[in-house]
């Protein structure tokens, strides 16, 4: 097209030059106009052609950049480039899921969970407890199993006697509740892997049996002698009893044994919590991940139904472990002085030596199957309530959390 177009002006020139040269043309006028004319054809040739070749400059340098992003395009991913990638997408997950794991219920929701748990506990299984307590006092054989002492309860101290100490009982488990959740939570931070947010079994063993112990010497002890202090009194006449109610029987307490009677039984209640709660909250996460695949954090609630089973399951182990245990922190509980200010049971060593020595080794275990009704049952019922109110603190702040 440039050199057409060249052409074009060298011809149109060469007539114009030719008019003028051979006088075709007399006129001044119009040689000075066909000189005009001439140079500017060649001036707008000039420009039509360099401005084509910027064109075409243009065009070759698109093409270029077209040829490279065709060959990015069809060039396929290196497997250097692929590895790269799916680590970056395994790390992300991966940072998303510590950061899942690593979110946690605090100490006081817990707390507040196994108060709420106590008390529906309590008065569903007041009657089972004052049975196990009646079992455990009988040394004569005056009740033949639990139906028999139940229906004796009953006919010779009305229906209401099976709730004997439930205000002690129910206040106490509900105390005793906070506490031990509360406290386990807060020991599981001090086990709690740094990276990863996890508490392994022997940190869950060590959590739950420093919150037995604690929860023995803070609430358990004293509120259990007074509890089977009102519970093995026997009679239809009230005013007949020594104890007139949980206040007056520990104000008793004090007065005749000082405050250290308020914690009579204190070892035995110790290793038995201790070694309870040691094997339940072990048990109880285990069952929960076995059955329902849940972990705290996960913003997954647990049905109560589920709740329910996870925690009856976990709370059958202990009665096994511990019933020597309770069985001395009974009689030791219940022992008062004798006229001549003697006690019968001098310790936990000596209670067991004594026992099994005057009513054989069976008799360590005594009320293991009214434990085994009100514990496992018992726990059912906490768990189910407590699971509750952890799984909505779950979904509605944890899930909602920036993790």
């Amino acid at each position: 097209m440039a050199g057409g177009g060249n052409f074009i002006g060298r011809v149109i020139s060469y007539v114009a030059n030719e008019l003028i040269v051979n006088g075709l043309s007399n006129s001044h006028a119009f040689q000075r106009f066909a000189v005009r004319t001439s140079k500017r054809i060649e001036n707008i040739s000039k420009m039509a052609a360099e401005s084509k070749e910027k064109v075409a400059q243009h065009m070759e340098e698109l093409s270029k950049n077209s040829d490279i992003t065709n060959k990015i395009k069809e060039e396929p991913v290196t497997a250097e480039a692929r590895r790269g990638a799916e680590d970056l997408v395994e790390m992300s997950s991966s940072a998303k899921t510590d950061s899942k794991s690593q979110a946690s219920i605090p100490p006081y929701m817990k707390a507040i969970s196994g108060s709420l748990g106590g008390v529906v506990e309590a008065c569903c299984l007041q009657p089972i407890d004052v049975i196990k307590t009646r079992l455990q006092l009988d040394r004569g054989g005056a009740y033949k199993g639990i139906a028999h002492c139940g229906s004796t309860v009953v006919r010779t101290e009305g229906v209401r006697a099976l709730w004997k100490g439930l205000t002690p009982f129910a206040t106490h488990l509900t105390l005793k509740y906070t506490l031990r959740m509360g406290s386990n939570a807060m020991f599981q931070t001090v086990f709690k892997d740094s990276e990863t947010g996890k508490v392994s079994n022997h940190g869950r063993l060590l959590s739950g049996f420093g919150a037995g112990v604690l929860e023995a010497l803070a609430i358990v002890t004293p509120f259990e002698v007074v509890k089977i202090r009102l519970q093995q009194q026997k009679g239809l006449s009230p005013e007949l009893f020594k104890y007139k109610g949980p206040i007056h029987c520990a104000r008793t307490i004090v007065r005749e044994e000082s405050i250290l009677g308020l914690w009579s039984g204190a070892a035995p209640t110790v290793m038995r919590n201790g070694t309870n709660q040691a094997v339940m909250f072990t048990a109880k996460n285990s069952f929960d991940v076995l059955l329902w695949n849940k972990h705290e954090g996960d913003g997954q609630a647990l049905q109560p139904w589920q709740s329910m089973i996870s925690g009856f399951l976990a709370g059958t182990a202990g009665p096994f472990c511990t019933g020597p245990f309770d069985v001395v922190k009974t009689r030791l509980m219940a022992q008062t002085r004798d006229g001549e200010g003697g006690l019968k049971y001098k310790g936990m060593v000596h209670a067991i030596r004594t026992i099994y020595a005057e009513e054989g080794l069976v008799a360590l275990w005594r009320g293991l199957l009214p434990r085994l009704m009100r514990i496992p049952p018992g726990q059912a019922i906490m768990w189910a309530v407590a699971d509750q109110v952890t799984g909505l603190y779950e979904k509605r702040y944890l899930l909602n959390a920036p993790l």
